[in-house]
């Protein structure tokens, strides 16, 4: 987050209103000096909390960008979700289903994007799977989960090309001390909206009977791990005879 350029755009944004520092300081509670400074690009000693009032005050909104190692952050946990996504895809695509990976969807005014969007033509059963390589909020991650399970017969008949029979949701969360240690802190909350676990989710993933809830640890090495194939056992070498 550049400070200089941060000032610069509050002070845009009061200009656009036709506000005074002392008008925008009144709307946001904080003091006209403060304005100045923000505006001035010192941030140094402001609160996070001080800057979302200002901001919040013409309309706008402060989403800090964190660097890290000399890039963004942000590239890092998208890597990581593609690759939990990968792992997942694989995972399923291996025990007969269909797959669209990022699969987005327009539906009754409704929008958004599924992360794994899963056919089994077999049983005519689809599979809604929300992937998180961190869990931050838990009521967020269940409500959207929620509304693209409520949409996915629609989404899965224009996406398969048959009427589905069952729609089952799964929350696959890599496999972490943090993650674990999250789930174990909501797990009333986690238990009532997805109670199925482990082995019954692997079960039900290669046999789909019946409508599946669940939360699944995956481990991102799965996906490392499958895409190797073991080197063929090597055999006496019959040479080392010969050229004796």
């Amino acid at each position: 987050m550049d400070d200089q350029r941060v000032g610069a755009a509050l002070r845009a944004l009061r200009l656009r209103r036709g506000l005074r520092q002392a008008d925008l300081a009144r709307v946001a509670g904080i003091g006209q000096s403060t304005i100045s400074r923000i505006e001035r690009g010192h941030l140094d000693t402001l609160p996070l909390r001080t800057l979302r009032a200002a901001f919040g005050s013409v309309d706008a909104r402060v989403a800090p960008e964190i660097l890290w190692r000399g890039g963004s952050l942000d590239r890092t946990l998208d890597e990581r979700h593609a690759e939990l996504v990968g792992v997942v895809a694989r995972h399923l695509r291996d025990r007969g289903w269909t797959v669209v990976p990022e699969a987005t969807f327009s539906v009754f005014g409704e929008r958004g994007s599924i992360d794994v969007l899963a056919g089994h033509a077999a049983s005519r059963h689809v599979l809604v799977v929300e992937a998180k390589p961190t869990l931050m909020s838990i009521e967020e991650t269940l409500r959207r989960h929620d509304v693209k399970v409520r949409l996915a017969r629609d989404i899965g008949r224009k996406r398969f090309g048959w009427q589905p029979a069952g729609v089952s949701r799964l929350l696959v969360v890599a496999d972490s001390g943090r993650t674990r240690r999250t789930v174990a802190r909501h797990a009333a909350v986690l238990e009532a909206a997805l109670p199925d676990r482990g082995w019954t989710v692997r079960r039900w993933i290669a046999r789909p009977v019946g409508v599946m809830a669940g939360l699944w640890f995956l481990p991102l090495s799965y996906g490392r791990a499958a895409g190797r194939q073991r080197a063929p056992a090597r055999g006496p070498d019959r040479r080392r005879g010969q050229g004796a």
